[in-house]
């Protein structure tokens, strides 16, 4: 998939999280999920004969245990699959114990249930679904297909996840309402009126003021302020605020619960509600934004990406004693909710166009700087680096891109390092500790740079193979999400892709020195005519000379010796004139002309010797129109093709067959085109030369008249006449070139 669906995705989740922002009194937990299973298949589902499905099951954290009443689905072609309760030690039990979601191609130690596999099931995928790491429920995903989920799909679904916990969350609170709590109706619906305009926001600083300006509106708070952390220095960088005349501080605020109330917060990952600012412990670490204008009551809630990441610090505050209650509380941390999903979003649309953008104009080594810059800030990493297999030696790394700190040419070996294993394996792995982990090639490294964590991803082609490895790097102890390894899976496969355009234009420059070299050799054709006529004009005369000497001398026919010389020497002077001639036809210079295809082939037949063993036919060239080309350089194209063809049989019984027509062309329908054919029943060109027999160190002829370069020549003769020449594709035996001329222009 590319990140079209992503774009597609992200529209979907955008739309389901005002759907689940419009649940209210009047919807049902069941309406909810089944709302959230149909969103999941429509994210996987693309193809029908996948046959996705989605189950989600209710999980009652204080009993510890599923309800099996409580179980709804989506895309189930038979109907609800009796009996496919969670299991106590299945993939929902897992799920939910470990937080993380279960693959049924990687967590191959957990069984699929027998009766989701009797149903169709082959390839599953389980999340669970938590608020606040309270498990609320699971979700299932499955195909009736063996394959994996992609990168992106898992990417996406983890963010579908919080959304379902969230519906489950809010309809959960809501079936408590009663008709005395109807005013709490306006405050969802403030909410996804919120979610829309936070969506609908262009950039990452939009969608923070509209944050701020939702949260003063459900809390009836007067200020408030939002600031980012800083995923390089771990502080809380000075961001934005709303509400009276306040001027938001240009201070850094350390993640400390010393520092500041928001440094609290965020050190902690919890919310505090204070009703009152001036009591301890919150009067010495409040710090005021506006000396004239006292607040007493202040709400600050943390931003926590998947797995629990700090994202940034959201607060409210107000001037009014206890100004927010439970209530306010609960609304801001789910607009906090919302907010993050905002923030990822802002910041993956932000990544995808920019790194669209600088593949076309920049170099692999500056777009690598970029996704390094952009892995270090969306994964929160101190640290990334950019490793690219050695061409001359496959089994070394050497170090392309990092954040700074590592050795210049870094290298590190594939087998047996941590890097090396991303490679082998072809797929992400993780180390909790690097100081101690036994894969570190040079550990002082690691202890220099303070690392502590490391996730790698290798570097995949689009053929599957590895070309390297992107590792992200933390300085603090580092558990990584899924959504972890999805987003920097995502950056590799952008790194490779860089080093694929790199190959791709490099292949380019290629073909522009060799035509190049084509156009020198034309050039050079230019000078071989000159040099052939002076040639002609120095060696014809010894003949001439010779005969004079005889004429002019009679009595020396009656000397052998010099009557022998004599021939010798006009003999030699002819043969060296024809095989100058023979020589230089490749060379002569190119005078485009009407010219009849039959006619030259008749001529080129003359020069040829046929073995008896090959049959040699034409057929349509006599009624082709005339062709715009060299008369003598398609004759010897013509040549050239039938004996290739001759030397392909070899002792071998076969045919040759030369065949004509007129083609139109595509784009122009005035234009036509005369396209032959030079096709035998050979043993035919295998696929490792196909890409090959036009380039001239192909040829394995050495003779004076084919000056080693054999199709090369073809082949550049035949685009100075303006055509094309291609090797038709076979079926393994036989060889079939195709040439394409320009028709000449009628005589008006």
């Amino acid at each position: 998939m590319s990140d079209s669906y992503l774009h597609t995705a992200l529209g979907i989740l955008r739309d389901a999280a005002g759907e689940v922002n419009r649940l209210g009194p009047g919807h049902s937990l069941a309406d909810a999920l089944r709302m959230i299973a149909n969103i999941a298949i429509q994210l996987v589902g693309t193809d029908p004969v996948e046959g996705t499905a989605a189950v989600i099951y209710i999980y009652d954290a204080e009993r510890r245990c599923f309800d099996p009443g409580a179980r709804v689905s989506a895309g189930e072609s038979g109907g609800p699959v009796p009996g496919d309760s969670p299991r106590p030690n299945g993939m929902g039990a897992h799920a939910v114990q470990l937080q993380r979601r279960i693959l049924s191609y990687e967590d191959t130690h957990i069984p699929v249930h027998a009766v989701k596999r009797e149903a169709g099931a082959r390839t599953l995928v389980c999340y669970p679904l938590l608020v606040a790491d309270i498990p609320v429920g699971v979700m299932y995903i499955s195909l009736q297909v063996e394959r994996r989920f992609t990168e992106q799909e898992l990417l996406i679904l983890d963010m579908l996840v919080h959304q379902a916990a969230v519906a489950i969350h809010n309809t959960r609170r809501f079936e408590g309402i009663n008709r005395a709590l109807q005013r709490k109706v306006d405050e969802i619906e403030r909410l996804r009126r919120a979610e829309r305009l936070i969506s609908s926001r262009p950039n990452l600083q939009d969608t923070l003021s509209e944050i701020l300006n939702t949260a003063l509106d459900l809390t009836q708070a007067e200020h408030g302020s939002f600031r980012l952390l800083d995923k390089l220095t771990g502080e809380l960088r000075p961001g934005i605020a709303v509400g009276g005349d306040e001027i938001e501080s240009t201070e850094r605020l350390p993640v400390n619960e010393h520092a500041s109330i928001m440094g609290w917060v965020a050190k902690h990952r919890r919310s505090a509600r204070i009703d009152d600012l001036s009591q301890l412990p919150w009067a010495d670490i409040y710090r005021p934004l506006h000396a004239e204008r006292e607040m007493r009551s202040e709400l600050t809630v943390p931003l926590l990406g998947p797995g629990a990441g700090l994202e940034g610090v959201l607060n409210v505050e107000s001037p009014r004693l206890a100004a927010f209650d439970v209530d306010a509380e609960r609304l801001l941390e789910t607009l906090a909710t919302q907010a993050i999903i905002g923030i990822q979003e802002a910041k993956l649309l932000d990544t995808i166009e920019e790194v669209a953008g600088q593949m076309i104009i920049h170099s692999p080594d500056e777009l690598f700087a970029l996704l390094i810059e952009r892995a270090c800030d969306l994964l929160n990493v101190t640290h990334g680096a950019i490793w690219e297999i050695e061409r001359g030696d496959p089994k070394v790394l050497t170090l392309r891109a990092s954040t700074g700190g590592f050795p210049a040419r870094y290298q590190v070996s594939v087998a047996g390092s941590l890097l090396g294993a991303s490679v082998l394996t072809r797929g992400p792995v993780l180390s909790a500790d690097l100081r101690a982990d036994p894969r570190i090639e040079r550990r002082e490294l690691a202890q220099q740079m303070g690392w502590e964590s490391a996730l790698i991803v290798p570097l995949l082609m689009r053929d599957g193979l590895p070309r390297g490895a992107f590792g992200a790097y933390t300085t603090q102890p580092r558990v990584f999400s899924d959504w972890d390894i999805r987003l920097l899976t995502w950056l590799a496969s952008h790194s490779a892709a860089a080093l694929q355009q790199a190959e791709a234009l490099a292949q380019m420059k290629l073909a522009q020195e060799r035509q190049a070299v084509a156009e020198t050799f034309a050039a050079l054709g230019d000078v071989a005519a000159n040099l052939l006529h002076r040639v002609n004009n120095l060696i014809g005369v010894i003949p001439v000379q010779a005969q004079g000497i005889l004429d002019r001398r009679p009595g020396l026919k009656d000397d052998p010796y010099v009557n022998l010389t004599l021939r010798d020497i006009e003999d030699s002077a002819r043969a060296a004139m024809e095989a100058a001639r023979d020589s230089m036809a490749y060379l002569r210079p190119l005078r485009l002309q009407r010219t009849l295809v039959e006619a030259c082939y008749r001529t080129a037949l003359a020069r040829l010797t046929i073995p008896p063993h090959v049959q040699l036919s034409a057929a349509g060239l006599e009624t082709l129109l005339p062709v715009l080309a060299g008369e003598e350089q398609l004759r010897l194209v013509l040549i050239n093709l039938i004996e290739n063809a001759l030397d392909a049989l070899a002792d071998q019984a076969g045919w040759v067959k030369v065949e004509g027509k007129v083609a139109a062309d595509p784009l122009d329908p005035v234009r036509q085109w005369v396209e032959i054919t030079v096709a035998d029943n050979g043993p035919g060109v295998s696929a490792d030369y196909r890409e090959k027999i036009f380039e001239p160190e192909f040829s394995t002829k050495r003779s004076a008249r084919k000056l080693g370069f054999g199709l090369w020549w073809v082949k550049s003769l035949v685009q100075r006449f303006g055509g094309s020449i291609a090797l038709a594709e076979s079926d393994g035996t036989g060889c079939t070139f195709i040439l394409r001329l320009p028709s000449a222009p009628t005589d008006d």
